[in-house]
């Protein structure tokens, strides 16, 4: 395998390392500084395939890498800033929770592997997804503890501190644990954001949704990760929605 197939899986590496330096970040408890590795890595991950189709270059090693990398940067990452932010929620509001309640964590790597390895088998997700990617599940948990720390909040929309206490309640944290680790493996159809051309009229949805998450981020900065995927989601699921509707009345 030449230099030219190898930049790809070397794009790929990188979003390895970044994966790694957010465990390091993660066990020191800089759990901002993790979480923002992690949005460095997903841009890795996005600049991978990229690269691979400028180049004209694919190969099995390349989506092996890839996976490995992704359980990781969004599997194991953001599963050991779940569990110290389960850690910290409880102390915060005195719940008293069971020391092993912060394990729940654990589900978002495992259900991570179990995405990526259905991923990789499933010829059905070329030009679309079947359940919630895993770097869109890594990347809310990656901006939990920069929406709860308020880093690097937007000046237009600052969160007030009863919201991020909320956010830092242990029933919302093991409820976007067990709902996101659910979405990876469920049957939810979602649209990709593979761009085969620029044309306007093959990828109207694809343009929609990153214009409308460019003005979120504008306006909330990190804090719109979370906003931006649900509307990925609500997205799929109406698009979703509106081809059953007209693929029924093509049938009456």
């Amino acid at each position: 395998m030449g230099l030219k197939n190898n930049i790809p899986n070397a794009v790929t590496s990188l979003n390895l390392v970044c994966g790694c330096i957010s465990i390091h970040f993660a066990y020191q408890g800089q759990l901002e500084w993790s979480g923002l590795a992690i949005f460095v890595a997903a841009i890795f991950d996005f600049a991978d395939g990229f690269v691979a189709r400028l180049l004209h270059v694919k190969s099995e090693m390349g989506k092996q890498l890839d996976s490995l990398a992704d359980v990781v940067s969004f599997g194991v990452a953001p599963g050991i800033i779940m569990f110290h932010l389960l850690q910290t929620g409880d102390k915060a509001w005195g719940t008293a929770l069971p020391a092993w309640v912060p394990a729940i964590a654990i589900v978002l790597p495992v259900f991570s592997a179990w995405r990526l390895a259905k991923f990789n088998i499933d010829t059905r997700q070329s030009d679309s997804f079947i359940g919630l990617p895993t770097p869109a599940m890594g990347l809310v948990i990656a901006a939990l503890p920069i929406l709860i720390y308020r880093n690097l909040e937007s000046p237009l929309f600052p969160f007030n501190d009863y919201v991020v206490y909320f956010v830092l309640h242990p029933a919302v944290l093991i409820s976007t644990t067990l709902v996101f680790a659910w979405l990876m493996v469920s049957p939810l159809p979602l649209f990709a954001m593979k761009f085969s051309s620029w044309g306007w009229q093959q990828n109207k949805l694809r343009y929609i949704f990153l214009i409308v998450s460019f003005l979120l981020l504008l306006l909330f900065f990190f804090t719109a990760i979370p906003i931006i995927i649900i509307f990925y989601i609500l997205l799929s699921i109406t698009v979703m929605l509106f081809k059953k509707k007209n693929s029924s009345h093509d049938e009456v």
